[in-house]
């Protein structure tokens, strides 16, 4: 692990999911986030609803849970036992019966940090899922985290305000399909260099119920819009050492956070 302090090896888990077996799809994160700890990854992110499988809407309300909850505690344990940080999307049950939240949620070896309920819902989610209505930033020892999640990836509104909250590193748990890997390729790379951050996305990879192909390629993307890693494989690990001093510099070089009119902006959505 590097000496400098700025600097902190961050991981992307690629994986496919079991539908609905959420005993058998944690037992194979598991796995892969050890494989992230033996190379000494300090923060880890899992896939959008990599506990459950994406298309199980039929059951949504039976596998939401409630957080803290099963795989909340499942993270926490991991996280305090290795002194690591994580970041997975799952299924959240609501306040009111009923509604279902599509939720990210990141800990550490303190335990519960914060959630983040998706704003912005993709086709059929929109009728599975109730919307989120906040963009919190949540500041850790490693680095300020906004959470973003999968289709968001294509809404430069939310990577914008989290990065003028503060946030240093957005982070999308995804489940975003094959068709689409040509937004995906763009997206990724455009939200980190027009934000000066580093964003790490994690997606899934498999077919669920004959037709959902999803694109794999998760990826660590720098401040300059540069791709580091990329996953190669189904089930898959990368890790790579950013330093976030290059944060600092890029939005120095090129200062979109500074230079934007915010005034006018937010008149325009009034």
């Amino acid at each position: 692990m590097s000496s400098n302090p700025s600097c902190i090896k961050v991981a992307a888990i690629q994986m496919n999911c079991t539908l609905g077996d959420r005993d058998a799809n944690l037992v194979k994160a598991k796995q892969l986030v050890e494989q992230a700890i033996k190379s000494n990854a300090q923060l880890i992110v899992l896939p959008e609803l990599f506990n459950t499988g994406y298309r199980v809407e039929e059951r949504d309300i039976e596998l939401a849970e409630p957080i803290p909850g099963p795989t909340t505690d499942w993270m926490k344990e991991i996280a305090e036992r290795f002194q690591v940080y994580m970041v997975g999307a799952i299924l959240e049950s609501g306040e009111s019966s009923g509604l279902v939240y599509d939720t990210a949620v990141i800990v550490g070896p303190e335990g519960l940090i914060g959630t983040y309920r998706k704003t912005h819902l993709w086709d059929q989610e929109n009728v599975r899922f109730t919307k989120g209505n906040e963009f919190p930033v949540y500041i850790t020892p490693l680095a300020n985290i906004g959470l973003q999640i999968c289709y968001e990836v294509g809404f430069p509104e939310g990577s914008r305000i989290l990065s003028l909250k503060g946030a240093d590193i957005l982070i999308y748990p995804s489940a975003f399909g094959l068709p689409r890997l040509y937004a995906w390729d763009v997206a990724t790379r455009s939200r980190a260099l027009e934000n000066g951050a580093y964003l790490i996305a994690a997606n899934r990879t498999g077919i669920e119920k004959e037709e959902t192909v999803f694109a794999g390629h998760s990826r660590i993307v720098d401040p300059l819009g540069q791709v580091l890693a990329e996953a190669e494989q189904d089930d898959d690990v990368i890790v790579m050492e950013i330093d976030l001093q290059l944060v600092v510099k890029q939005r120095r070089t090129i200062p979109y956070l500074r230079d934007l009119n915010r005034k006018l902006i937010s008149e325009q959505y009034e």
